[in-house]
Order: C-alpha cells, then structure tokens, then sequence
C-alpha cells in the first residue's frame, strides 16, 4: 500500500547516518543542539570557531514557539528580572506548558557559550524565574564549544515545564501500531507498569480487555494506556501501587497509549482508532527477528495515508544477534526513503540523540526516529522515555484557543452502561468547551433527528473533570438517557451550531489499490473521523472506472442512514484488497417527507 503513495507525499530522499545528529549533520543543514560542520566566523578580528563536532550556528530565534535563546542570565535587575519572567510565560504559553531554553546562546544562532561560573549564576537566574511562573526546570544536555578562550565553555539545553494545575496538564496521544506478535501489548505494559517482561507476555495481562485476548495473546479492541511525566521529566506510573487518579495528579505531561491490534482480521479496528481518536503521533513497532512482515506495511501505508507522524520502535533485540537487528535496521531504512515515503530515519543510541530526534520530530514531518529496545532485558527503553518525554506537541495554544471559541462537538467512540451511573459515552472533544450540567443535542438518528441530552459529569483519563477543553478525549455520563438511541459515529454538538446531515456526499480520491476496475455500484466501507459506514459508489465525475494509481472525484452514497461530515474531512475507505483515500469535497443535504411535502434539512434547520 504504502509504495502507491508517492503522488501524495513528495519530498527527496536523504541519507541515513549512524545516529540522529550524524543524519541531520548529513542534511547539510544544523540539528539543534548540533549539525553543519566545523566552520569559522570572524568578529573584530577575532577568529571563532567549534570543534568539529558541534556547529557554528542553531536556526535564528524564532519569534512564535516555546524555544528561547539566551546568551546569558547572570544576576539580573529587578526590573530585567520581571521581563523575563513575563518571556517565559509567553513560552510556556506557546508550548501549552513547556518550554525549552538554550543558555549560551545568541538570539542570531551563535554558540557563545559560558564559562562554569556564568553557566551555574544563569541557571541559577532560570530556576528562580521558573519558580515565580510554578515551573520546574531539567537540564536535557550540556556541550563543549572552543569560542576563543583558554577557559572551557559549555551551552545548556534546559527543559522548563508547569507543575500541574487543576489537571490542565499536556495530552499527547500515540497510536501504537504493528504487525500481530510485535511485542506493542508488551511495551505498553513495561512502560506503564514500571516492571520489566518475563519473555512470555507477563506485562502484558493487565492491558486486555476480554478473556479471548488473555488466552490467545492477541489484541482484538481498542485500550487506553497512561504514562505521566512530572514537572521535572520523571515518570510517573503504576510502578508505585498509584490508581489512574494520583497519575493524573502528580504528572505535568500525559502520554495516552492507544494500543490497536495487529492482526489483519482486525483492521477494521485498527482503522477506526486511527481515524476516530485522533491520534498526535504514532508509534509502529517492528519485531526484530521477524523484520518488516504481515500487517506491518499495511499501517505504515495508514499512518502515512491519514498524515499521522511515525516514530519506530524495533523490539526483542533480545532474542536476536547484533547483525539481525541491524539486517531489520537497515531493511526499514530502505523502505523509509523509497519514493512513496520519502523519510529520513533517524537510529537513536543514545540521551543526546533522544533529545535531538524529539525536537526534530515534531518540527519536519519527513524525519522519522528508530529505536531498538527490548522490554525483558530493559535495554534502551530508557531512551525511549526520554524521546516521549521531551516531544512537544503539534499544535501551539494559539491553535488551541481558537477551537476553544467554536462552538461545542464532541465525538461518540464508545458506549457503556455503567451500574448506578447510566448511559456513558466515550470519545474526544473536536472543538469548544463542555461543562458538567451542559445541555447538547445528540445524532443523527437513522431517520436524521438530533436528540436532546444533558451531560451529568465528565471524566478524563478515570478520574473525575468539570471543564473538558478541546483536542481532549473522555467520557460523559449522560444519566438515564436511552443507550439504543445512541450509536458510534454520532456526534454531541451545542444546540446552536445547526449540523450538516448528509446521505450522499462527494470525496476527491486516489485509489490505491485495486484487482481490477473500480466501477459504479461498487461498495465500500467509508471511514471518515469517527463514522464507519458501508457506502455505495453513485458516480465517478469524469470517467467510467478507475484503475490504481488514478485520480477522481467519487459520489458515495451511505446505505443505511445519514451521517454528519465536515467538507475537508479525510476519507480512507477498503473493501478487502482495494484501499482508497481522499478528502470530502461537497455535502448534499439530507431531504425527507412529511405528511407528503419535500422538506430539506439543509444546514440552517434542526429536527428534534
């Protein structure tokens, strides 16, 4: 799937290196933190230079973001004190709680660097201004550079981030991804639990949800697992006896784990997890004895597909020799830089190659991190904590603020029937706030109604929230409502935001594959966010049939009842071997009969 992929993400291709700063060196481009070479500038006649390993220059200070450069901070007026602390918050802010400060550092890129005294006096100045904001400050890395003086001079990577505050800590979601027997289960377990694996999936009991998973070591559904890292980049897990609560508590940052099934029968799950919850980031582990096999390429082509970042993990290096895992390294590496995905993988093998790998990560989406670990034997699991650790999120709080200002909606996932509580509904807020006690409309039924509902109280990642903001994911008890009503794919929306329903919709689409021609009358299974529905081909604009590879704008009409879409929305939709994507281009509005009239339930009508 994923070699049928190359029209929509273009790019070249670039060498790997043997670790994150020696292929982002091979860029010809700097790293932060590292990368052009050694180079020479000259200032009032005096020569400057780095040693080889380290460059001249970072990217100039960018004026948005959560990164700061700051060639000193040594004893400080008051008056300068509080400017600063004012800088920091803003980081804070743009980072939606993070930041990361470069001590040594011109706002133009140089590396200056400090002496020891300076540095300690600057870090010093930093731990108070982090203090005054309720912020905790960790040193991710120092480094040596030659700036024309006997006295050594080192620049400091300072990670400073917000203690908790009324659980507003930063949510990240990873899906995790992989062929069937890849060890995703395990790793989860290892890295929530805190407790290393016996090499027969001890870790991973305590992540299934049915009896049938625990018997066959196979994961079928789809479940939630939680990582916490506090304010100073520790992690906080089970490991110390801790319910979900006090992991909420104590963290500053939150990995929530999407653990998706790997075996093909499955992948209709795995597609609606993709799609539906949304994830940030993903994560495709790879085992290492058996390379790149079964499923394994086919989520590689989905994560890609649905422009989900990726990250690789390879695990049970264990049970292999060095020149296995390498064979498997180097095989993922090909496949990585082939046209259809133009990647550049980054090996990981050590904290500065973590911490370089996170930044980059988040910042170029062709840069693709490898780990290799085992999760018996412990081995590099603690770089991986370090990459999840520092890995800043996608969106800055400019973004977030304004889907905060539109009006609520929120996406139906799960349904539950919990005992003395009634029907809950599980799922992620696409936009707006949502407050206990709030009043929302719920569809659209099969017969295109939107139901009126009241939300009796929220909770986000097990423990109880008043305020649910947007990009989070939880779960809404809605009392005594009837649970037959509602179905996965609906939507909670606010009463005034009057939601397009449509049976037939419009997607421009490329079609990845398929045996033959792909022809009017043909159906698929359409997956877009959260709705998965069997849907008809009504029309193909322009042409008669479609072979793989080609290009057209397809009308699809939803068998069994009408479904609420947004014109942009991504579309994946399969039907055994054949796979497709594309983006919905236009929505016909749902028409019905009343007492023999026509009526359009267009945009600006509502039907209780």
């Amino acid at each position: 799937m994923d070699s049928r992929v190359s029209e929509l993400f273009g790019g070249c291709c670039r060498p790997a290196g043997g670790g994150a700063g020696a292929a982002l060196r091979g860029r010809g481009g700097p790293a932060p933190g590292g990368g052009g070479g050694s180079k020479t500038k000259k200032k009032n006649g005096r020569s400057r230079g780095v040693k080889a390993n380290n460059p001249p220059y970072l990217p100039p200070e960018a004026e948005d973001g959560n990164i700061e450069y700051k060639l000193k901070l040594v004893n400080p007026s008051q008056y300068r004190f509080e400017h600063l602390v004012t800088q920091m918050k803003w980081r804070l802010q743009e980072g939606r709680g993070e930041a990361v400060y470069q001590i040594g550092v011109e706002d133009n890129g140089l590396l200056v660097g400090l002496s020891e005294e300076e540095m300690r006096a600057s870090l010093k100045t930093l731990r108070r201004m982090a203090e005054k904001v309720g912020a905790d400050i960790t040193v991710l890395r120092e480094r040596e550079v030659d700036y024309d003086s006997d006295v050594p001079r080192k620049i400091t990577e300072v990670l400073v981030r917000k203690v908790p505050d009324n659980q507003q800590f930063l949510d990240l979601r990873v899906a995790v991804l992989g062929n069937v027997d890849s060890g995703k289960s395990t790793l989860l377990g290892v890295l929530t639990q805190g407790e290393l694996d016996n090499g027969r999936g001890r870790a991973r009991l305590n992540l299934f949800r049915h009896l049938h998973e625990i018997q066959s070591g196979r994961t079928s559904s789809i479940s939630f697992e939680i990582l916490g890292f506090n304010s100073k980049g520790e992690v906080v897990n089970y490991s110390d006896s801790r319910t979900a609560e006090e992991i909420c508590e104590s963290s500053s940052k939150m990995i929530t784990f999407i653990d998706l099934a790997g075996h093909h029968k499955y992948l209709k799950t795995t597609i609606f997890g993709l799609t539906s919850y949304c994830p940030d980031f993903a994560m495709l582990v790879v085992s290492a004895n058996t390379g790149i096999a079964g499923t394994t390429r086919e989520h590689l082509g989905l994560a890609m597909a649905l422009k989900v970042p990726f990250f690789i993990v390879i695990s049970k290096v264990d049970l292999c020799s060095k020149a296995t895992v390498e064979r498997t390294v180097k095989q993922l590496e090909r496949i990585l830089k082939q046209p259809g995905c133009n990647k550049l993988p980054l090996l990981v093998n050590s904290d500065d190659d973590a911490v370089t790998a996170a930044q980059q990560f988040a910042q170029s989406p062709n840069i693709t991190p490898i780990f290799t670990l085992s999760s018996v034997s412990g081995e590099n699991l603690d770089l991986l904590k370090v990459f999840l650790n520092i890995l800043p999120p996608l969106t800055n709080s400019k973004e977030q603020e304004e889907l905060m200002q539109q009006l609520t909606e929120f996406q139906v996932d799960e349904i539950y029937t919990v005992p003395e509580v009634g029907t809950v509904v599980g799922g992620t807020l696409s936009s707006g706030i949502c407050r206990e006690g709030e009043n929302l409309v719920v569809g659209p039924t099969d017969d295109g109604k939107f139901l009126r509902l009241k939300v009796c109280s929220i909770q986000r990642n097990r423990s109880a929230c008043r305020v649910l903001r947007a990009g989070q994911a939880a779960t809404l008890a809605l009392g005594p409502f009837d649970r037959s009503l509602l179905r996965k794919g609906m939507v909670m929306v606010s009463p005034e935001m009057n939601p397009t329903i449509c049976s037939v919709f419009e997607a421009e689409i490329v079609l990845l594959f398929h045996a033959t021609t792909f022809r009017k009358g043909f159906q698929v299974t359409v997956h877009v966010g959260n709705v998965r529905q069997t849907a008809i081909v009504e029309k193909i604009h322009g042409k008669d049939k479609l072979r793989t590879g080609e290009k057209a704008v397809v009308c699809f009409r939803f068998i069994k009842h009408p479904e609420y879409l947004k014109i942009g929305a991504k579309l994946l939709f399969r039907e055994g071997v054949t796979k497709g994507i594309g983006h919905v281009t236009d929505l016909q509005a749902i028409t019905t009969k009343e007492n023999g009239l026509e009526e359009s339930l267009g945009p600006g009508q509502l039907s209780f």
